[in-house]
């Protein structure tokens, strides 16, 4: 009996925790864009993906544009079924904008330092 075929069927250490780092982050990804769909009418929706792409989901989604560059686009409608929408149109992602950088469509606070 040799050791040998034992040692070749497990996984190098390296691989076990890359493969285990990348499970968590696919799981995270899955459950933030399964939560995307319950959000509430009126929030704001970053469209991930080419702008062209993405102003196109958002007119065909009825959704407002407050804010665009070339991979990212906010949005927002007062409409249920947004997200859906979004998919729909052909949105590639679509993550509560809120939730994924801190972007609310508001104006950006100014800095105040207080002496």
């Amino acid at each position: 009996m040799t050791t040998e075929g034992r040692v070749q069927r497990r996984l190098p250490p390296l691989r076990r925790i890359a493969g285990s780092v990348a499970l968590v982050v696919f799981g995270w990804l899955a459950v933030v864009i399964a939560l995307t769909f319950g959000s509430a009418p009126g929030k704001s929706m970053a469209i991930v993906g080419p702008q062209a792409q993405a102003l196109a989901a958002v007119t065909k989604a009825n959704g407002r544009i407050l804010a665009s560059n070339d991979y990212v686009t906010i949005a927002r409608s007062d409409e249920d079924g947004f997200v859906a929408r979004l998919y729909a149109a052909g949105a590639l992602l679509v993550l509560d904008a809120e939730q994924a950088g801190g972007c609310s469509g508001l104006p950006p606070k100014r800095f105040t330092a207080q002496l």
